[in-house]
């Protein structure tokens, strides 16, 4: 993840007229939530999407506003009364005569492999499922937009059918689980569309665009489509890979499910036969509402609500634009010759796609040919000796420049592109370079630097690095970085680090890593980490771990999916491993292995002298032994893997003697009362009058048998084996009142062994 739940109850069984009987009744629950828990990015758009659905859906959809339930930036218990309401309301309709009841569930927010994730709360998808199929109606559609929503479509365990039904009747009944992504991908959100991608088109697909029958209807097959594979297109060059949606069928019956019907709005726009290329229609506040690939030889009309608009049009590298005013009861139609061209720079949005906008042309002196980029004027090559001498000075006139390659002190321009500069003190570049830029003591790039930038000192650049900074002094991205970072002292990314980061003292990325942070200092993820954080000091991660921390000194992340190695290791929910000195975590799904080892529950192996286990066990003992009359211990740790801190005293032998000692054992349930504790431990003995004098050692394997009387309260016993050593010269006492065997080494080192028994009680 990563991101937008759309979780969109799509019912619009129709027919082929244009006109929805009057006995059906479209019921829609519509949520949006930003605010997915502590840990988790907050989405932007969500909200945003939820509005732009329940639009479309009143515009088209046949869904009056007293139908709809719309919740935004609402919790669990809100979604859960929503189902409450939508319920009341579909039980309404089947009393007051429909004979058809449709649903409409929409959710836009943040979600896993396992449900929803609604403000630090969970809704399982079982749950989520269960309130679906509680609701009175004849058809269910579900659309979810999310990171990992597929696995709500495969939650029942069946296969996917492979079309839609496509009849001229309405009969339809069932549901259909429509996913913004497979079980195992991120869905994303982009701020050039002003939200999710699949939401977007989908939405888009709605107003028309996916009218691929020319018929005024947008049919559930119609809309899935033009939804899937548009979201794949326009996210398989994103940073997080291409997104796949998907679907789950249950339908029988005879019908087509219809969506929306353009016809329902006062006003159309019409894209005639001629016009050709990816349009994007924006309202008078700037919202994108429609984007579309459009083909010549047949028109596509649009539903819009009236109001004034601007049309956008990119075909063959050019653009253009056409404003237009839609009109109460009107199609207006646009043609080639209403589009206007215009000039575009590309630029790059932070964690989005290119994006395109118009900017003036700068007219470059007379006798020059702007050859370069939209605004610039091509100097081939610069000289530069101190800022404002140099060729791009005396040639630009004071217009914006590119270069090919710069020689000099000091060089200063506005792009390096496709070229090299070489400066002997600085190079500095007010907008992008796209080449190598090497200077003695400082780069800087006002723009995106796609190739290298090296120098001794400090390299900038404004915004993503697609390449590599290097430096024995400080590398700062203000942006993504996509490939590396090499400084001896600091490098800092203001985005996303795709790739290396590699300091000898600190490595800041103030949002997700994918790739390698490694420091002899400190690495700081600001958020996620998919790959290796490694270093002699501190790892931070603001977010999840899908890899590897490994550190002299310190690891802390919000969950870990992976292996946290060092001296202390302090995280979330971890799957996989902790292995240090001390080890802290949440829920651990699989082991902790350390001196120290602190979890609320271990699912797995907690390995460790002190493990503490907030829902493991922490029991007192007292049990009377052959060796001992008087023994008592503390025992503590998982439900399966203890620690068991050991005390015992002999009043057999007037007090003279005690035992302190520790031992490691596992904890064997067998039934609902009885169980069965295996255990290794080592204890010393040692003399009253002289405690700490004893070079002795008592070894033991124990197993006991329990049965537990009350919740607290447990008798046990069972059978021990014993071996005491003693060593230089130690006075070779018997521990025992059972028979013992004797085996001398030499003079001042003996090993006695026995069997022996021991029964005591459990609080």
């Amino acid at each position: 993840m990563n991101r937008v739940f759309v979780l969109s109850m799509l019912l619009m069984a129709g027919v082929a007229t244009a006109e929805t009987p009057a006995s059906v009744r479209r019921l829609a629950l519509l949520v949006g939530v930003n605010d997915g828990g502590p840990g988790r990015e907050r989405l932007r758009y969500a909200v945003t999407d939820a509005q732009a659905f329940a639009k479309v859906l009143s515009e088209l959809g046949g869904v009056s506003p007293a139908d709809r339930v719309l919740l935004l930036d609402t919790g669990r218990t809100g979604l859960m009364d929503g189902f409450a309401k939508v319920k009341a309301m579909a039980e309404s309709a089947r009393a007051s005569g429909a004979s058809r009841v449709e649903v409409l569930l929409y959710y836009s927010g943040h979600s896993d492999d396992e449900g929803l994730l609604i403000q630090g709360e969970r809704v399982d998808y079982g749950e989520l499922r269960r309130s679906l199929m509680g609701l009175p109606a004849d058809v269910r559609i579900a659309v979810l937009d999310s990171c990992a929503s597929g696995a709500f479509a495969r939650r029942k365990g069946g296969a996917s059918r492979p079309a839609f039904l496509v009849d001229a009747g309405s009969q339809v009944k069932g549901q259909a689980i429509l996913t913004s992504s497979s079980e195992d991908e991120s869905s994303q959100e982009s701020d050039r569309l002003g939200g999710s991608f699949f939401t977007h088109h989908l939405v888009s697909g709605l107003r028309g665009a996916a009218d691929v029958t020319r018929d005024g209807r947008v049919t559930l097959n119609e809309a899935y489509q033009f939804a899937f594979h548009e979201t794949l297109a326009r996210t398989e060059r994103t940073q997080r890979g291409a997104q796949h949606p998907a679907y789950d069928i249950e339908l029988a019956g005879t019908g087509d499910l219809v969506m929306t019907d353009l016809r329902a709005t006062s006003a159309g726009l019409v894209l005639s036969e001629g016009l050709e290329g990816r349009f994007f229609v924006r309202d008078e506040a700037g919202v994108l509402v429609v984007e579309l690939m459009k083909l010549p030889g047949r028109a596509t009309e649009l539903g819009l609500a009236p109001g004034n608009y601007k049309v956008r049009r990119e075909l063959d590298g050019m653009v253009s634009e056409a404003d237009f005013s839609l009109a109460e009861g009107k199609r207006t139609p646009l043609v080639v010759a209403d589009f206007t061209s215009v000039l575009r720079e590309a630029t790059v949005s932070r964690g989005g796609p290119e994006l395109h906008s118009a900017v003036p042309l700068v007219s470059a002196p007379a006798g020059e040919v702007a050859a370069a980029g939209p605004g610039r004027v091509l100097v081939p090559v610069n000289v530069g000796f101190l800022p404002g001498m140099s060729l791009n000075a005396v040639k630009s006139g004071g217009a914006p420049v590119e270069n090919r390659a710069a020689f000099g002190v000091m060089n200063d321009g506005t792009a390096l592109v496709g070229g090299l500069a070489m400066g002997l003190v600085s190079n500095m570049y007010e907008e992008e370079v796209r080449g190598v830029s090497m200077a003695f003591a400082v780069n800087t790039a006002g723009g995106s630097v796609r190739g290298s930038q090296a120098s001794l000192a400090l390299n900038v650049a404004g915004e993503n690095v697609d390449g590599l900074q290097m430096t024995a002094g400080v590398n700062i991205a203000g942006g993504d970085v996509r490939v590396g970072q090499l400084g001896v002292g600091l490098n800092v990314a203001g985005g996303r680090v795709s790739g290396t980061q590699l300091s000898a003292g600190v490595n800041v990325a103030a949002k997700d890593v994918k790739g390698v942070q490694g420091a002899a200092g400190v690495n700081v993820a600001g958020a996620a980490l998919r790959g290796v954080q490694a270093s002699a000091g501190m790892n931070w991660a603001g977010g999840a771990v899908t890899g590897v921390q490994a550190a002299a000194g310190f690891n802390r992340a919000e969950s870990v999916r992976g292996v946290q190695f060092a001296v202390l290791n302090v995280s979330g929910d971890v799957t996989g491993a902790q292995v240090g000195l001390i080890n802290v975590g949440k829920v651990v799904n699989g082991a902790q292995v350390g001196l120290i080892n602190v979890a609320e529950e271990v699912k797995g192996v907690p390995v460790g002298l002190l493990t503490f286990e907030e829902k493991g066990q922490l029991h007192l003992e007292y049990w009377a032994s052959d060796i001992q009359l008087a023994n008592l211990a503390v025992k503590f740790g998982g439900k399966y893997v203890y620690t068991s801190l050991m005390a015992g005293i002999g009043p057999d032998d007037r007090m003279q003697r005690f035992t302190l000692g520790l031992a490691l054992g596992v904890h064997i349930p067998l039934g609902t009362r009885f169980w069965l504790d295996m255990d290794l431990g080592g204890s010393g003995v040692h003399a009253v009058k002289d405690p700490w004098r004893g070079n002795n050692l008592l070894a033991q394997g124990r197993a006991m048998f329990g049965f537990q009387v009350a919740p607290r309260f447990a008798v046990f016993g069972g059978p021990t084996y014993n071996t005491y050593f003693t060593f230089n010269g130690d006075p070779r006492n018997k521990l025992t009142t059972m028979p013992v065997r004797e085996y001398l080494f030499d003079n001042e080192t003996s090993m006695q062994y026995w069997p022996g028994v021991q029964l005591g009680v459990r609080l």
